[in-house]
């Protein structure tokens, strides 16, 4: 608290910088890792809120009576939200700073959840109908759009080009935690208590995430912020000016697609396609889940040492397209025989999609932390904003689409898209002629 409290003394412009000797010594030793492990918590929670209740699908449909396409329009109102408000988020951190905006935008957050677990919920005497439904998840994701773009920041001040890659892909595991801890427990809280206790269960998580921060969370003193800066200086014009800025993110926003189709009507695939229950189903997204978090902190490291970034999203995509394509053989072959006669083949459905879920959502801290080096550390809020509001519009449109996909192609065309979707993302993350060197 006393690095917050001496900035009213320090220049007005500098608002972030630590300025005296014990401060300093407070904060350099290993408080980067603290500033890390806060920006994983906020991302926790509001993966749980933009992850998990997606998995409460089942429950969402016949607890506000919806229909499928009611359903994917709700679900794609909360993507919207995050769509819209990211990138106004990253240049507010740009120019705020990571601490003021994280903890208005989490804060908030937790309050709105709180209004939310009292007033939209299905009640004896009134079920919310589906535009009050979708418009508070809308707001939601209006509010939550403001943790990546600010903690991504902290990250890319705290933390030195050697450690980035795996710093970022740590704060990236906070997204399967939050939606594997989301797919767990918030379907079984739906079952036995209603939405009351999911959405106060998220308030109070992003309540306590937004006092660590309040504790935790400075930017790194004056003379290792520029250090730290100097070390990432932009590689080329402003971010939103920058071709290569806009080609990563674009293809950031394109492999999202196949993984927002998994974490938004997996369950209703499991449940309706395959016949699983509530323990198989969330059983199954956590697997996704906690192979992702495995695989982002493997790719980070992976990638620092190696100097591969590009190489390795190019891998996600390839793996990518065949895991999806081969869910989707099996999806069509099973189709073909009667129910009941290929238990093991629900089985080899279950386990693919799981394979699907990981190739697909593996890759996310190794691209944050390309985005973020060709924006330069000072910029990174914007960057991040930008490619974030790209992949929150897959979460507006995927659940949208999928109903009508299903109406024309069944389940093996949603999957099939999914396929044709990494597909395209593949040569978007070639580097451009003269760099491939450097790939």
């Amino acid at each position: 608290m006393s690095a917050v409290a001496t900035r009213a003394d320090c220049k007005p412009r500098r608002p972030a910088a630590v300025t005296t000797l014990s401060e300093a010594a407070v904060l350099r030793p290993n408080h980067r890792w603290k500033v890390l492990g806060i920006g994983v918590a906020a991302n926790a929670c509001f993966s749980a809120t933009f992850s998990g209740i997606p998995a409460t699908a089942v429950f969402l449909r016949s607890g506000y009576h919806l229909s499928n396409g009611e359903l994917g329009l709700a679900l794609g109102l909360l993507g919207l939200g995050v769509a819209l408000s990211e990138l106004p988020w990253g240049l507010l951190t740009d120019r705020w700073g990571d601490r003021r905006v994280l903890l208005t935008g989490l804060g908030a957050t937790a309050v709105w959840l709180l209004v939310m677990a009292a007033l939209v919920v299905p009640s004896p005497t009134q079920i919310p109908g589906v535009a009050l439904l979708a418009a508070a998840l809308l707001v939601t994701g209006l509010l939550g759009g403001s943790v990546n773009g600010s903690s991504g920041r902290s990250i890319m001040a705290w933390f030195g080009e050697g450690e980035r890659g795996f710093a970022m892909s740590i704060r990236q595991t906070a997204v399967p935690l939050g939606g594997g801890l989301g797919a767990l427990v918030l379907p079984s809280l739906a079952s036995a208590h209603g939405f009351t206790a999911v959405f106060g269960f998220l308030a109070a998580a992003s309540a306590v995430s937004t006092s660590l921060a309040w504790r935790w969370l400075h930017e790194p003193p004056a003379h290792d912020h520029a250090h730290s800066s100097s070390a990432a200086k932009p590689a080329g014009p402003a971010p939103l000016r920058n071709p290569a800025v806009w080609r990563i993110a674009t293809a950031i926003g394109l492999l999202c697609f196949p993984q927002v189709a998994v974490l938004t009507f997996a369950s209703v695939f499991l449940h309706d396609f395959a016949g699983m229950g509530t323990a198989v189903i969330s059983a199954s997204l956590a697997a996704v889940q906690v192979g992702a978090m495995v695989m982002r902190v493997w790719s980070g490291r992976y990638t620092d040492r190696h100097g591969n970034r590009r190489s390795f999203l190019r891998l996600c995509s390839m793996l990518s397209v065949a895991a999806f394509t081969v869910l989707a053989a099996l999806v069509l072959f099973s189709a073909q025989l009667l129910s009941g006669q290929a238990p093991m083949l629900s089985l080899a459905i279950v386990a693919m999609l799981v394979v699907a879920g990981i190739c697909v959502s593996s890759w996310h801290g190794v691209a944050y932390t390309e985005l973020a080096t060709l924006a330069g550390a000072s910029q990174a809020g914007t960057a991040l904003g930008l490619a974030n509001s790209l992949v929150f519009i897959a979460f507006f449109l995927v659940p949208i689409a999928i109903p009508g996909l299903l109406v024309l192609c069944s389940w093996a065309g949603v999957w099939l898209g999914a396929a044709i979707c990494a597909l395209i993302a593949w040569p978007i993350f070639l580097p451009p002629t003269d760099s491939r060197k450097s790939a």
